[in-house]
């Protein structure tokens, strides 16, 4: 019999470290930007940073090759594609070729809705919503877009509403302070094409004392009419959401595996024309952000994560926040712009704590108690928060 101590000794070995996924979670949002060519000049337009705006109209890559993608990287996923652009209806071609292709995915469509009466049915009828963007009423709009603009896509939304198979939501880019309670309202009137309003505070200097302040009294003016009515639900994304995460926070990390809620740190890949693939439509200028290729096919984990040196973890919101705009963050505090995180992260983060602070005010965790179980149901699982940041 042989000796136990002459047996061969095993020492454990250290395990490796499983590397992270590039896709947090099981769903993934597919940004196709079709082209980066559009039919406006829109004063704020972040794809004119670096030379970017125009310089790709074509797109590079061919389906089989998405599809190849997909399989590789994207196998077990619930995928779901944003055309984007540029003007993403200028590509009508591409936005049929994958629609055809792959047609268990879902669809929407961001577009400055000046040339959506063009797009056949058949392509109305697969999108789950519409993202239009617009900038408030009639006169900021065409301040920033160009004259008529404004009538001009009121008026085609009212023309393809009832082709569309999901939802039209009004994507407001909240520039200028002077912006009113009464033009944001009157994108959800009953004679509007819109059935859902979100904005985004644009990143640009337009912070000071006085402009905080107006922007403070219409946030006030927002979340009171949200709260008056227990029969109806205003359909303001960002306080719907807000809402939402105060009173089941859970929904807040489970649906970006725990990662910030703008989405770009767990699951959303912007598809550029020349196939390069990004985790932020602002950030397509910084070749240090790519992520990944659609013909390399390979993808690699998101490079914006919430790092040290950010505040969020000490922040009151946080817990229903989880962190706002990543790439303010990374511009403000891993880039250590002093100027951008002065003038531009720091007053934003200001606006959603006072949200936050004014939605708290009208008791939410009541107000919930006392909706329907279908508003409950729209509240909790409204599908257009998987389509923007949520957050403001």
């Amino acid at each position: 019999m042989q000796s136990v101590l002459a047996s061969p000794v095993f020492f454990a070995q250290p395990r490796a470290r499983t590397p992270e996924p590039a896709i947090a979670g099981h769903r993934v949002e597919l940004q196709l930007l079709t082209t980066l060519q559009c039919n406006l000049k829109c004063s704020y337009c972040s794809l004119g940073v670096g030379d970017v705006l125009g310089s790709q109209t074509q797109v590079a890559y061919s389906v089989d090759q998405l599809a190849a993608f997909a399989g590789t990287h994207l196998a077990g996923k619930e995928v779901y594609v944003t055309f984007y652009g540029g003007e993403p209806t200028l590509n009508r071609p591409m936005m049929a070729q994958v629609m055809e292709r792959f047609p268990q995915w879902r669809f929407q469509l961001q577009t400055n809705g000046t040339l959506i009466d063009d797009v056949p049915d058949w392509m109305l009828q697969r999108l789950s919503n519409v993202l239009v963007s617009i900038d408030g009423g009639q006169e900021t709009t065409d301040r920033y877009r160009g004259r008529g603009i404004y009538r001009q896509v009121l008026k085609n939304l009212r023309l393809v509403h009832a082709r569309i198979g999901g939802t039209i939501t009004a994507r407001v880019t909240w520039g200028h302070a002077d912006t009113t309670f009464e033009e944001l309202h009157a994108l959800l009137a009953q004679d509007s094409p819109f059935d859902y309003l979100y904005w985004q505070f644009v990143a640009d200097e337009m912070y000071d004392a006085q402009g905080l302040a107006r922007r403070k009294e219409v946030l006030r003016r927002l979340v009171a009419r949200f709260f008056e009515r227990t029969d109806a639900i205003y359909p303001v994304i960002p306080l719907m959401g807000i809402v939402r995460n105060k009173v089941l926070p859970g929904r807040a990390q489970e649906l970006y595996g725990g990662r910030t809620q703008c989405r770009v740190s767990s699951h959303l890949l912007n598809v550029m024309p020349d196939g390069q693939v990004f985790p932020c439509p602002d950030l397509l200028y910084e070749p240090s952000m790519q992520m990944g290729s659609v013909q390399g096919n390979w993808l690699h984990p998101s490079p914006l994560q919430q790092v040290e040196g950010m505040p969020c973890g000490g922040c009151e919101a946080f817990a229903w926040c989880r962190g706002n705009c990543m790439k303010n963050l990374y511009r403000g505090y891993v880039k250590d712009d002093a100027r951008y995180r002065d003038k531009v992260v720091d007053p934003i983060c200001e606006l959603l704590r006072f949200l936050g602070e004014e939605i708290d005010r009208h008791d939410p965790h009541a107000w919930f108690a006392r909706l329907p179980v279908p508003l409950r149901r729209q509240l909790t699982d409204c599908e257009v928060y998987e389509y923007v940041e949520v957050m403001p």
